[in-house]
């Protein structure tokens, strides 16, 4: 069963869900000796199936991993959600889009999409949004797939920790994207990623993937030596402008030095915590969103798509970290390769 520190540079490509993560992108990062994730993420489960043979295809028997969302109970009350669409009704006007009503089943395909991922193991599965039952992860390693969990507190880290997982990954404040934490209207944890490094080390010895933030060799040599249980860091920003990722034309735009200064944590796109660059829907929109994950992903998804066929970027969720600033055209092997030759630099001369 693969095991993280048999990786040759202890660099996780994220699985950023909605496109960014192509197979090739995914390829491109094995190939240079990480391990790069696929994202099951708003996929249908045939789509998903079409990635990991495309993923196969180019690493051959090299390890990859796929990331699944972990579905969460809705809320009870819909009325913030409806009053919410209610709100988004000039967002439809200015873009020409309806707003679809909530749909209270959408589970993003969990079970077609674990039978899947156990009729035809890949190396790695990590999950996000919650720990996945007990027998799903006995199931996962009993088909000799590696589990992993995405956990933002110790006490999330427990937890994941007590149903057998091979690793945990860390994720701080500082990531891009959605915080992965179990309870979706929770306020996220805002304890810096180096400090949740250490208090996670303290309820379990389990491998740890640090998130959060993360964008240059001296980032990645700070976190690799933070604790003795971090295995290896995972950047997913850091990706999103190479020429293998998935990432809109209008998103790598605004990813460009000088396009946007600043990132923010925002429920408006999705209803759950997420950091992002500071775009006009962010600002407008922040304090009005409620939680209420995927129903509020669902009522934006029209206006991001009109936004992104307009090739407008204030109308787009632009997940990033707070590293955002320091992305580049890159290939991702070559960044990969690169930011490893920088991380190995800072940790040869500077005391551990």
């Amino acid at each position: 069963m693969f095991e993280l520190r048999e990786l040759d540079i202890p660099i996780v490509q994220a699985p950023m869900a909605g496109g960014p993560a192509t197979p090739e992108l995914v390829a491109a990062v094995v190939r240079a000796g990480g391990l790069g994730f696929l994202a099951a993420g708003y996929l249908t489960p045939e789509a998903l199936a079409d990635r990991v043979a495309r993923t196969r295809e180019l690493v051959g028997a090299a390890p990859f991993g796929v990331n699944v969302f972990v579905p969460r109970p809705l809320p009870d009350d819909l009325g913030p959600v409806l009053r919410y669409r209610a709100e988004l009704a000039a967002e439809a006007a200015r873009y020409g889009v309806t707003l679809p009503e909530p749909d209270v089943h959408d589970t993003d395909h969990w079970e077609p999409k674990l039978a899947l991922l156990l009729a035809d193991p890949v190396p790695v599965v990590s999950f996000t949004f919650g720990a996945p039952p007990a027998a799903t992860v006995a199931a996962l390693r009993a088909a000799g797939t590696a589990v992993v969990c995405t956990v933002t507190t110790p006490d999330e880290a427990a937890q994941a920790a007590a149903l057998g997982v091979d690793a945990l990954c860390v994720q701080g404040p500082e990531a891009g994207g959605h915080r992965g934490g179990f309870d979706p209207e929770a306020d996220p944890d805002d304890t810096p990623l180096p400090l949740l490094l250490e208090r996670v080390r303290e309820v379990t010895d389990r491998p740890l993937i640090a998130a959060g933030g993360l964008a240059t060799g001296a980032d990645l040599a700070a976190v690799l030596r933070r604790c003795d249980t971090v295995a290896a860091a995972q950047l997913g920003t850091a990706y999103l402008r190479a020429p293998e990722a998935g990432t809109g034309a209008a998103y790598r735009a605004a990813l460009a030095p000088g396009a946007f200064a600043s990132t923010a944590v925002t429920r408006a796109f999705s209803g759950r915590p997420a950091r992002g660059l500071r775009n006009r829907f962010l600002n407008a929109y922040t304090a009005a969103a409620p939680a209420g994950y995927p129903l509020v992903h669902q009522l934006t998804r029209p206006l991001r798509a009109a936004s992104a066929a307009a090739g407008d970027p204030e109308g787009l969720s632009l997940w990033a970290g707070t590293g955002h600033r320091y992305s580049t055209e890159e290939p991702a092997g070559e960044l990969t390769r690169r930011l490893w030759r920088e991380a190995e630099g800072v940790l040869s001369t500077t005391p551990g």
